[in-house]
C-alpha cells in the first residue's frame, strides 16, 4: 500500500510550455508566488516523453503511460500502413485510464479544464470543458452539456486557443494570448469557487502560443533577438500576470489543498529547419514523378512508389517511414533489409552537419527502443534535429536542406524536453529540489495524495 498523505483536495495548473529556464534557471523571472509553493513544497525539472508534444504528452502525464503504449507520437498519425490515411488524435484516442477517471471511480469529485486530449468529452464524476482540439464554441465541448451555457453567462464566452498564432502581426497576438490565458483562469476561477471538488485541474495554453510567437523578441539566447525591441519584456510579463493568477486560485482553494504546477514539455530557440524530405530526396530514398519548381508539401507531389525507399512528414520533430515489402501498398524494401536500412538512416542522419559544416547533434531513435511497446502505426523512426534546435520540415521544391523560415508560418521556437515541477503537499518539505522527475511520475503521484493506490501497469513513480 502506498503511503497516504495528508490532503484532503489537490488543484494541478498546468501551464502548457512552461520553460525552466524562466521559472527555476539563471534566467528566472521574479515570481513571487512560483518561488513561494517551491519553498513551501518541492520542485525540479520534469522531463517529457518522447516525443515532447503536447499530444501525446498531456495523455502520458494523466494515465502514467508512454506514447508507445497509447499508440500515439503526435497530433496526426497514420492509421494504417496505407499512404495518406492518418488521423488527429483526441480524446477517443486514449484508450487507458485517465487519473480523473480513476477519481471518478473512486467516488471523487473532478473538474477539469483545458487539457489536450479531452475532446470528445466524456462523462465524469463532475465537470469537464475540453481544451483546443475540439472544433469551435458550437460543439458540445463540456461535460454536462449545459455547463456550456452556465460559463456563457458567468464568464464569457469560453477561449478554445489563441487563432493563427503563428503571424506577423505581434500586437494583435500578444492581445489574444492574454486574453486567452485570463479566460481560462476566470473559468477555473468560476468552477473552483462554485462547484465542489475534490480533484481539479486547468490547463492554460496561451504560454506555448506566446514562446513560438515571441521567443526571439525575449531570449537573447536566440540567433535573430535584437537589443531595445518592442516586446523584449513580453515573456516576462506574461508569466508575472500567471504568477498572480496562481495566487489568486490558490487564496481561494486553502490550506488543505495540495498544488500542483506542471508542464508537459519546455521550449528552446529555434535554429531553423531540416527539409528532410529534400535530403531523402538527395540521398536517393525518395523519388517524385516530377520535381517541383515551387516549395510545395510532400503530401501534394506524386510520389513514384516504386523508386522510393523512405519518405517522412515534417514538424516539431522528424517521423522518417520506410516503404515495406508486403506492409506498405507498393512497398519495395524487404522485410530483411528493414532494419539495414533504419540502421543506415540513423548512422547518416546523425552524422548531419549544419549550414558552418559542424555536426548538428541530430538524435535518432527506433520506436521500439523508447516505448514499452509500439501500438499502432508508429514512425519507423523519430528524429530530433539538432536535438529540438532545428525543426523538420516536410518541403520539396526547395534549394537547400536548410531553411530558416518555418513552412507553417513563423516561429521562433521549438519544443524541448524538460517542463517543470512544483508540488506544495503541505508536507512542509521546505524548498527540496528534487532530481530524475519524469512526466509518467505525475499520475501515480496524484493518485497517491488521495492515498490511491497507482495502477500496477503505470509507468512511472510516485514522487515522494
Amino acid at each position: 500500500m502506498s503511503a497516504r498523505r495528508p490532503v484532503g483536495r489537490v488543484l494541478v495548473i498546468g501551464l502548457d510550455c512552461a520553460t525552466p529556464q524562466f521559472i527555476f534557471g539563471p534566467q528566472r523571472f521574479a515570481l513571487p508566488n512560483f518561488q513561494r509553493l517551491m519553498k513551501a513544497g518541492c520542485w525540479g525539472l520534469l522531463k517529457s516523453c518522447d516525443p515532447p508534444i503536447t499530444v501525446p504528452a498531456w495523455a502520458c502525464m494523466m494515465s502514467g503511460k508512454d506514447p508507445g503504449t497509447l499508440g500515439i507520437y503526435g497530433f496526426r498519425n497514420r492509421k494504417d500502413h496505407s499512404y495518406d490515411a492518418m488521423f488527429t488524435a483526441n480524446a477517443t484516442s486514449v484508450k487507458e485510464p485517465q487519473v480523473w477517471d480513476i477519481l471518478s471511480r473512486c467516488g471523487k469529485k473532478v473538474a477539469v479544464i483545458g487539457v489536450a486530449h479531452t475532446y470528445p468529452v466524456r462523462p465524469v464524476n463532475g465537470w469537464m470543458v475540453s481544451g483546443f482540439l475540439a472544433p469551435d464554441t458550437y460543439a458540445d465541448f463540456t461535460y454536462p452539456k449545459e455547463l456550456k451555457q452556465e460559463l456563457r453567462e458567468k464568464v464569457g464566452e469560453f477561449v478554445l486557443d489563441v487563432r493563427d498564432f503563428r503571424t506577423d502581426d505581434k500586437d494583435r497576438l500578444l492581445r489574444d494570448v492574454h486574453e486567452f490565458m485570463e479566460n481560462r483562469f476566470r473559468t477555473a476561477e468560476y468552477l473552483l469557487q462554485n462547484t465542489p471538488w475534490d480533484f481539479f485541474m486547468v490547463v492554460e495554453m496561451g504560454m506555448d502560443r506566446l514562446h513560438h510567437g515571441f521567443w526571439k523578441y525575449a531570449d537573447p539566447a536566440h540567433p535573430k533577438f535584437m537589443p531595445g525591441n518592442p516586446y523584449e519584456s513580453a515573456m516576462r510579463e506574461y508569466y508575472a500576470r500567471v504568477d498572480d493568477w496562481i495566487a489568486r486560485l490558490a487564496a481561494i482553494v486553502g490550506d488543505e489543498t495540495a498544488i500542483l504546477i506542471v508542464s508537459d514539455h519546455g521550449a528552446k530557440p529555434m535554429l531553423g529547419g531540416i527539409c528532410i524530405n529534400h535530403w531523402l530526396i538527395k540521398e536517393g530514398y525518395l523519388a517524385l514523378k516530377e520535381f517541383p519548381t515551387t516549395r510545395r508539401r510532400i503530401e501534394d507531389c506524386a510520389i513514384d512508389w516504386s523508386k522510393t525507399r523512405v519518405w517522412s512528414a515534417g514538424g516539431y520533430y522528424g517521423r522518417i517511414f520506410v516503404n515495406v515489402r508486403g506492409r506498405e501498398p507498393q512497398g519495395i524494401v524487404a522485410p530483411e533489409d528493414y532494419e539495414c536500412v533504419r540502421d543506415e538512416l540513423i548512422r547518416k542522419l546523425e552524422t548531419m552537419t549544419g549550414p558552418d559544416g559542424c555536426l548538428l547533434g541530430n538524435r535518432v531513435f527506433k520506436p521500439q527502443t523508447l516505448y514499452r511497446a509500439a501500438k499502432g502505426v508508429p514512425p519507423d523512426l523519430l528524429v530530433y534535429f539538432g536535438d529540438l534546435s532545428w525543426r523538420a520540415v516536410g518541403l520539396v521544391g526547395v534549394d537547400s536542406i536548410y531553411t530558416f523560415e518555418n513552412d507553417t508560418g513563423p516561429d521562433d521556437a521549438n519544443h524541448d524536453h524538460n517542463g517543470i515541477f512544483i508540488m506544495d503537499d503541505r508536507t512542509g518539505r521546505g524548498g527540496i529540489e528534487l532530481r530524475d522527475l519524469n512526466l509518467l511520475d505525475v499520475a501515480p503521484t496524484l493518485l497517491n495524495l488521495f492515498g490511491i493506490d497507482p495502477l500496477p501497469d503505470m509507468q512511472g513513480k510516485v514522487i515522494s
